[in-house]
This record gives structure tokens, C-alpha cells and sequence, in this order.
């Protein structure tokens, strides 16, 4: 069974017309799927927080769990368990038992959008729960967004100018003091087959992220 957080969207999130018409097109085609907003998935207790876009039609909004079921997962869950992040095996199913540690992972819209692309109106509404995400995250230290559409999400989240923190794979931004948490913000190319197929995004690079973020915990400790 999908847990339902407090801070997720509602299943039957009625929010954005375009994407509810979606969600019904797709239960008609594929009424095994999901076909919800999908709920964040890890450790509630975390410090590091993953931002993705959205869930992908075959993917999380198929399985009901953010980067399950498609390729961008295939990177996402093995690089998080080459760093020590994860417990269990990756099946690609919401069912395989693997659980993150100190890691949970969420998408600025929750809901899939069709051609994966959305818009500014459901990026702002989908806003408010990712804010409640993060202010009830009272360890969140860093946040690992994977794109430019997560990125500027988390910008606008913390009311930053996106010209000060412009998005650079494998950058390190300082946010300062946010709703009473210190957070740094780290930059990914999105794991998507389409970015790994056209050499955009390399395993060596997506790994790179994850040494940054182990020497910004070494540099804590310290």
C-alpha cells in the first residue's frame, strides 16, 4: 500500500484542471497504474532531500513511487546505494521492500504531465506542499535538485532570484537561513535516459554529485 504523507499531495488533488484531465485519460488507458499524485518516498527523518520534475507516465505514476519503474530510477536508486544510502535491493516496484536512509525523495509537481512537460500555473500550485515538506523536515540540511524545473522550484520555494543561484550541473549554492534550517542546495542533470543516451548527463558526473554531498557531511562532522 501507498503511504499517504501529511505533506503530499491529496490522491484525489483536484488542483490543476490540465493534469486531472491526465490522470483520467490514463486510468482509462492503463487502469492498473497509479494514476495519482505521487507521494514522497525515503526516510522522514532526513537531511537530504531529492527534488525531481515530475512522475513519468511508465514510471512513478505506474508505481505509485517517485523514480520507480524507468530508467532515471535505474540511475537514481544504484547511485544511491553505491554511497550507502539504501537498504534492500532496487526492484523497480513500490513493493520491493528497499527503504532510503537519511534521503527522501519528492518532485516539484506531483502528478505526471503529459510530453513531461509542466507548466508554471502547476508548478505554483504543486508549491505549498513541497514548503510543508520542507518545513516539517526539522533535520534538512541539503537539497539535491535534478534539473532546472527543480531547481527554480526550490528557488522560488525560499523566494530566491534565480539570477543570484543559476542552475549548473554539480553546483553548490548556500542558501542561508530558511524557515529555521541552514540549507545548501547542490544541482544534477536530471537522470533521464534521454540526458544519460545523449551523453548530457554520465554515470562519472551523476556519482561526482553524490562525493560532493558525502565531503558537505564530512565537513559537518568536522
Amino acid at each position: 500500500m501507498i503511504k499517504e504523507m501529511t505533506t503530499d499531495a491529496p490522491l484525489n488533488c483536484a488542483l490543476c484542471p490540465r493534469l486531472v484531465e491526465f490522470r483520467v485519460e490514463n486510468k482509462n488507458k492503463y487502469p492498473h497504474y497509479f494514476n495519482a499524485p505521487v507521494p514522497s518516498f525515503g526516510d522522514n527523518n532526513h537531511e537530504i532531500l531529492i527534488v525531481g520534475l515530475a512522475p513519468g507516465l511508465k514510471g512513478a505514476n505506474q508505481t505509485g513511487r517517485p523514480f520507480t519503474g524507468d530508467y532515471a530510477g535505474d540511475l537514481l536508486y544504484a547511485t544511491l546505494t553505491k554511497f550507502g544510502y539504501t537498504e534492500g535491493a532496487y526492484g523497480a516496484n513500490a513493493h520491493d521492500g528497499l527503504i532510503l536512509k537519511n534521503v527522501l525523495i519528492t518532485n516539484a509537481v506531483r502528478c505526471v504531465p503529459p510530453q513531461n512537460k509542466t507548466t508554471t500555473e502547476e508548478e505554483n500550485n504543486c508549491r505549498p506542499f513541497l514548503i510543508r515538506q520542507i518545513k516539517s523536515a526539522s533535520r534538512l540540511k541539503l537539497i539535491l535538485v535534478l534539473g532546472l524545473v527543480a531547481h527554480n522550484a526550490v528557488l522560488t520555494t525560499f523566494q530566491k532570484k534565480k539570477s543570484a543561484f543559476k542552475f549548473s550541473h554539480g553546483a553548490v549554492h548556500n542558501l542561508g537561513n530558511e524557515m529555521g534550517k541552514n540549507i545548501t542546495l547542490i544541482d544534477s542533470y536530471h537522470c533521464s535516459r534521454y540526458n544519460t543516451n545523449t551523453g548530457r548527463l554520465t554515470q562519472d558526473m551523476f556519482e561526482d554529485v553524490f562525493q560532493k554531498i558525502n565531503s558537505f557531511f564530512k565537513q559537518q562532522i568536522i
